[in-house]
């Protein structure tokens, strides 16, 4: 095969690249029509409402291994929390609770599971300075096996990592968002798992718990393994994969997990590079090659690069465009980037949307069953549902990672905002149905400080799928993400302290 004729792939095939891009030139002159049936039924407006009628649950701090913290709740929960998580199924010890995070503590410096401290400047930058550990759940959430089964069975995409939630009023699991290049933590997810498992073993006995109940977590050896068939295809063993990272990384760690795993099993070399040091030291040789110094690079994989705040000036765009025009393979490349984001999910939730891209009908349903209602800004009445009960209904703008979303009384102004803005500012949001996911108790640990309080989980399945024309080399799941927050949080980034990193505890 000839070098740089393989990619790393979104398993809809090319087709929606294809797809994306007719929609991408439809919608700068006029917006996409929605069909009807996307139109917010009033089964959904009954059935969310009953979900809305609230109590404020208690918390309890715990005796401190370091120091003690209380956490405050200023939101209504759902009343039902019935489905206690493992760490809140009972009263436990606080003697044992306190061995157990002293253990924990020493178990993340011991196997690596850390990230930079924040209160340290250098520790975004220098390697080894200001380490802290990773801010994590004492013990794995239960989640039901069905639905672990099912999450693992859908959406197998490029380096990806596809996000759900439980609802709790239908008790389905609902996909939240697919991420292209925001996929963080399949390094310390492993590990945290590892970890979840190591304390269940000692101390399983005492809490009534398996540790064979803890699924295996292969994400860092699977993304890793995927990397390396990629670098394969090139077909130049002198080449490198290039990770496209931020001048600024306090979760640096999580991606040296997955060098290293290249390195020590593939014997394949990583260099670490931002898009301006790629813009100064990178150019395109006349055999399409991408050169990054004194380095050929097979693959580019990013790991920044999807925030607005990634290019500063257009030396960041210049390069973003040079690895676009090179013949490195691009995990993801700008279309797949593309067909992450939340309108082309909104658009493939339409009716007859999947069976242009899938053949097999249970394929089809399992994917189906996943979605949450979406719909876009150019239907009217869901315009109008959404300001009359904005509660129900989540803003999401066409980004990717955290902190982007818009909740409660605050849809409702920026809706009249847009409205006001015309095709063009509609054109830049999807609404969603809020999802109100099954609360738990769960131990949180950050900082070296332990509490219990009431929390929301998100589960993330990590695929890999690298085709090459159309050989379909791999295509597996790979592994897991659980994060696991505080119920009266909107956002869910680990890396930006909104939530902790979990496992899973089938039940």
């Amino acid at each position: 095969m000839g070098v740089g004729s393989s990619s790393l792939s979104h398993s809809l095939s090319s087709s929606a690249c294809t797809y994306l891009a007719s929609f991408s030139h439809r919608s700068e002159s006029k917006p996409v029509s929605t069909s009807s049936s996307n139109i917010l039924s009033n089964s959904f407006i009954r059935s969310t409402k009953a979900m809305q009628t609230s109590s404020s649950p208690s918390h309890s701090s715990l005796c401190q291994p370091l120091r003690c913290q209380k956490s405050v709740d200023t939101e209504t929960k759902l009343e039902d929390t019935s489905n206690t998580s493992v760490a809140g199924s009972l009263e436990r010890p606080p003697e044992l609770i306190k061995e157990m995070v002293s253990e924990a503590l020493f178990w993340c410096s011991l196997h690596g599971l850390v990230v930079g401290d924040r209160n340290n400047k250098r520790s975004a930058t220098v390697p080894g300075v200001g380490l802290i550990h990773a801010p994590l759940s004492l013990l794995p959430t239960s989640f039901p096996e069905g639905h672990w089964k099912q999450a693992c069975e859908v959406i197998r995409l490029g380096l990806h990592r596809s996000d759900y939630m439980l609802d709790a009023q239908t008790k389905e699991l609902l996909q939240i968002e697919l991420n292209t290049i925001s996929c963080s933590f399949p390094g310390l997810g492993s590990l945290v798992t590892a970890l979840h498992r190591n304390l269940l073993s000692n101390h399983g006995k005492d809490l009534g718990l398996d540790s064979k109940k803890v699924p295996e977590n292969a994400a860092t050896s699977g993304f890793a393994e995927a990397l390396a068939k990629a670098w394969n295809e090139y077909n130049d063993s002198s080449a490198v994969i290039m990770v496209v990272v931020s001048p600024e990384e306090y979760n640096m760690y999580d991606q040296h997990w997955l060098c290293e795993e290249l390195k020590q099993r593939h014997s394949v070399t990583t260099i670490r590079r931002t898009l301006a040091d790629i813009n100064r030291e990178g150019e395109i040789l006349p055999s399409g090659a991408l050169q990054v110094g004194n380095h050929t690079v097979a693959v580019v994989y990013f790991r920044a690069g999807y925030s607005p705040n990634d290019y500063p000036s257009e030396n960041e765009w210049s390069a973003r465009l040079m690895m676009e025009q090179s013949s490195a393979i691009k995990c993801p490349s700008i279309s797949y980037h593309l067909v992450g984001t939340k309108k082309i999910q909104q658009e493939l939730a339409k009716p007859n949307i999947l069976e242009r891209f899938l053949d097999n009908q249970d394929d089809i349903a399992k994917l189906r069953k996943c979605f949450a209602g979406l719909w876009g800004l150019d239907d009217s009445d869901v315009i109008k549902e959404a300001l009359e009960r904005p509660d129900l209904f989540v803003l999401k703008p066409q980004r990717e990672g955290g902190g982007n979303n818009i909740y409660g009384d605050n849809v409702r102004d920026t809706l009249l905002k847009l409205q006001l803005q015309g095709t063009e500012g509609l054109a830049a949001y999807i609404l969603m149905q809020r999802i109100f996911p099954t609360t738990t108790r769960a131990f949180m640990v950050r900082d070296g400080v332990c509490y219990q309080d009431t929390a929301i989980s998100e589960l993330g399945i990590y695929g890999a799928y690298l085709r090459n024309k159309d050989k379909v080399i791999m295509n597996d799941q790979c592994g897991y993400l659980m994060r696991t927050k505080v119920s009266s949080s909107n956002e869910g980034g680990v890396a930006a302290g909104f939530a902790v990193l979990d496992s899973i505890y089938l039940i």
